[in-house]
């Protein structure tokens, strides 16, 4: 069962994530290339939650 999260929470999921990403940004940097795999996975998840962001957004503003 998918709980609906609210907007603030998906945005607050995507800042917790790309938080994450900034470790392994460094790490991807400093020439780590698996370091390099897990950022791109991590904007994946944020490309797709902003996506969910507009898309709840929308249909809030078409339910009103």
């Amino acid at each position: 069962v998918e709980l609906i999260m609210s907007v603030e929470g998906l945005v607050n999921e995507m800042i917790d994530t790309l938080n994450a990403a900034v470790v392994d940004a460094a790490k991807h940097d400093k020439g780590n290339s698996a370091a390099g795999t897990r950022v791109r996975k991590a904007m994946q998840q944020i490309k797709t939650a902003a996506q969910d962001v507009r898309l709840k957004v929308q249909a809030d503003k078409n339910s009103r």
